[in-house]
């Protein structure tokens, strides 16, 4: 009713006699104090201010009254728009089924329902019901929604990035319409990030030892970014940082390469969306080539190998004939200078 005497007042402006002008002050501050919030007090204030004022005449004060109360009208009608734009929030992951849920006073029976999806400044119509009967559905809706009457319902299956968006539901009863809105936001995860190094020595072109770090992950969605951990971002300098969405699937793959200047041996990951690769160390401390180590051990092993032959040569031969008295002599000097040879 308080509504209904503000537009009385503001239409009725500068007739003072039809209309008391304290009945609509009073009316005005009462509507102005259920309203609450900032601008319902400034708008109060300047209503007091108008109404108690002593330098104006009574009709000029009548016609500013009746002014701010067309103002507040309008203020009032726009906050109670504003509550049916109200939107709810669903996420579905690619791939998969997601249900639309459109709400009513269930105690009543409902005649119609319409699920509409807002699209290049129209609205598709998707799916819904008419006294009980279906609806025609297009072709690209029609094996993959399923409308449930009792629960007032939609599922939507194989859900593509392309279905994401705003849609309404208009829920009929007594032939007026229920409207609500639903925002649906598709999700896909991305794959286990791929992570490679190839780290130079110090000297290697450079003043000291830097590694070159990629990171790239497929298939996701929402587009997404490259996130490292255990590295000094100081140290870091991104040299290749590149993002491309597939044609047909409208997934993204992520790709981004650093330089990072070593100081410490670290260990490191990164991630793309959801998704963390293994962990990899890097800057590790110089030690002594393997492959050095092992060629150093096979030579050993074979000039022990020689040493054994010669000796198994030389000191433990078969009986021989002998001519002499210095024969055997002889023939261990023999033995001993070729161990020297060795």
């Amino acid at each position: 009713m308080c509504v209904f005497h503000f537009i009385s007042c503001a239409l009725l402006g500068g007739k003072p006699k039809t209309l008391a002008c304290s009945s609509c002050f009073e009316t005005l501050c009462l509507v102005l104090r259920q309203r609450g919030g900032h601008e319902a007090s400034l708008l109060s204030v300047s209503v007091s201010a108008v109404h108690t004022s002593t330098s104006m005449s009574l009709q000029l004060r009548c016609l500013y009254t009746h002014s701010l109360a067309l103002v507040v009208t309008l203020l009032l009608f726009t906050a109670t728009s504003g509550d049916g734009d109200a939107v709810e929030n669903i996420t579905a992951v690619l791939g998969h089924s997601i249900t639309f849920r459109c709400p009513s006073n269930r105690s009543t029976p409902v005649e119609r329902l319409y699920i509409q999806r807002f699209k290049n400044d129209k609205e598709d119509f998707i799916n819904g019901f008419y006294r009980g009967q279906p609806l025609p559905v297009l072709p690209e809706y029609q094996n993959r929604t399923k409308v449930n009457e009792m629960e007032l319902s939609m599922e939507m299956r194989n859900i593509s990035v392309s279905d994401e968006g705003l849609y309404k539901c208009l829920v009929f009863i007594n032939n007026k319409p229920e409207i609500s809105k639903i925002l649906l936001k598709v999700t896909a995860e991305y794959s286990v990030p791929t992570i490679t190094k190839d780290c130079n020595k110090p000297g290697d072109g450079g003043a000291g030892k830097s590694c070159q770090l990629s990171c790239s992950a497929v298939g996701g969605y929402p587009q997404s970014t490259v996130r490292w951990t255990g590295l000094n971002q100081s140290l870091t300098n991104v040299i290749y940082n590149r993002s491309s969405a597939d044609n047909e699937s409208k997934t993204w793959t992520i790709n981004q390469t650093i330089v990072h200047n070593c100081n410490q041996p670290t260990n490191i990951s990164c991630a793309v969306g959801g998704s963390v690769s293994h962990t990899i160390t890097i800057c590790e401390t110089e030690s002594f080539p393997f492959v050095v180590i092992v060629a150093i051990a096979v030579v050993l092993v074979f000039v022990l190998l020689l040493v054994f032959v010669v000796v198994m040569k030389c000191c433990f031969r078969g009986p021989q004939r002998d001519d002499g008295a210095g024969e055997t002599g002889v023939r261990f000097i023999d033995c001993r200078s070729q161990l020297q040879h060795v």
